[in-house]
């Protein structure tokens, strides 16, 4: 069959076989498919879909389409976790170590930012010293001494998703839900991974803008992980406003290492995701019975202090000066020329936060890079001082920004300000977790 009979097919909004999908993956990634007839199947793919079988097989296609991670010599059920993407998400930091202690094996490779969105390999290259582009062997000998690693990408993995990505930025196909959902899978199926924990994000500051879309897109990807033999779960989270209090990489570094330390309380947003994804990842693994045994076991681990050595050891491992993931160290990385700070000019409540603002705010500062190219200063970005539903006075600080450059301070300092909206009228905050799908 030619392929144009393919494209048509899916046009008229049929299903197609699986063996049409991994011909279409194969041909395109090795150059027999021309982008404009690539374009054309994507865009059919937006318009109709695709159901669970056929995501699946795209995803399992451009998984084979490189190097695919074994990581069946290391000890115990490999673990992983992935965000959708968003502001001041500092889970990784979080939930990796602590799982580790608990008995978990996780081997996990990891993006940059880019535009509001913050990057984990970011965060861990503004500790000195720390190298993420670990060969596959380093990678195997820290998860084996320390049973947590977090590294970038390695050698040719998904090379299909790479090139049908940039083809989809720039024809309109980006925003669709199986197109997404078998690129994500696909990466975190080639990475080796036994148990998948999701942290799929709605809000102002996530692609997913709407609830309903947010959770298609979970249930999506859960169901991709159990047709490729994966135990997968998600969790559909708010991001209407950032999660943790900081956004920027050495001070997103900071609250990752508060957490840890116990400084920050049960009751905070960023504790509460970070105990969901980490009971998720013990419970899919069979390390705990249920949620509470699972939730005893991480919080036992942030109070005995084996959460925060996991981090630095890995930390050590990867290159890095452990000796900075303490006070004094955070305080030497974030010595800043300038602090600024954004007062409220009312009285009131804050009944909306933009958290697609407050990230680009960050990223005009130079925490975040608008091209790919950009340098980031990790010294830089802001930490919020209020979350929605705070009351507030005229004066009161809303965030704190940590300037080196002030070429774009005050276009940040106005776009900081837009993006927190103060009223007489009091609202009721989103719910931090919107739901568990499994």
């Amino acid at each position: 069959m030619r392929f144009v009979d393919v494209i048509n097919k899916k046009a008229e909004g049929e299903e197609l076989s699986t063996e049409e999908i991994r011909k279409m993956v194969d041909d395109y990634t090795n150059d027999r498919i021309p982008d404009y007839q690539m374009s054309a199947m994507c865009m059919a793919i937006r318009l109709n879909g695709m159901n669970a079988r056929e995501s699946t097989d795209l995803a399992m296609a451009m998984m084979h389409s490189g190097d695919v991670v074994d990581l069946s010599d290391l000890p115990g059920i490999k673990l992983d976790k992935h965000s959708t993407g968003g502001v001041g998400d500092t889970t990784t930091l979080v939930v990796a170590p602590l799982v580790a202690a608990c008995g978990g094996t996780v081997a996990k490779m990891s993006g940059r930012g880019l535009g509001h969105t913050g990057g984990t390999l970011d965060k861990l290259e503004s500790i000195p010293g720390t190298n993420v582009e670990q060969s596959m062997e380093n990678f195997r000998k820290i998860v084996r001494e320390n049973g947590v690693a977090v590294i970038g990408q390695t050698g040719n993995l998904v090379p299909a998703d790479k090139k049908m990505y940039a083809l989809r930025d720039v024809t309109g196909t980006v925003r669709s839900i199986p197109l997404i959902a078998s690129s994500i899978m696909s990466k975190k199926l080639a990475s080796g991974a036994d148990v998948i924990v999701l942290d799929v994000k709605t809000g102002s500051g996530a692609f997913m803008r709407t609830k309903e879309e947010a959770f298609e897109l979970a249930r999506l990807m859960v169901d991709i992980g159990h047709l490729a033999g994966r135990k997968v779960s998600a969790v559909v989270t708010d991001m209407n406003q950032p999660l943790g209090m900081a956004v920027g990489n050495v001070l997103e570094v900071r609250e990752a290492v508060e957490l840890l330390s116990g400084e920050i309380p049960e009751t905070d947003p960023l504790y509460e995701v970070c105990m969901i994804l980490g009971s998720g990842m013990l419970e899919l693994a069979g390390l705990a019975k249920d949620d509470a045994e699972a939730r005893r076991m991480l919080k036992e681990k942030i109070e005995n202090g084996e959460g925060l050595a996991k981090l630095r050891k890995m930390f050590e491992l990867q290159g890095g000066d452990p000796s900075y993931l303490s006070k004094e160290g955070m305080e030497k990385l974030l010595n800043v020329k300038k602090h600024v700070f954004l007062k409220a000019d009312q009285d009131g409540y804050v009944n909306r936060i933009n958290a697609e603002g407050i990230g680009t705010a960050a990223q005009m500062l130079g925490a975040g890079r608008a091209t790919k190219e950009d340098k980031i200063d990790p010294a830089v970005g802001l930490v919020m001082k209020v979350r929605c539903g705070d009351s507030v006075k005229a004066g009161d600080v809303l965030a704190e920004l940590y300037v080196n450059n002030e070429d774009r301070l005050e276009e940040a300092l106005k776009l900081l300000k837009d993006s927190i909206h103060i009223s007489k009228d009091y609202r009721v905050p989103d719910p931090m977790v919107y739901g568990v799908i499994s």
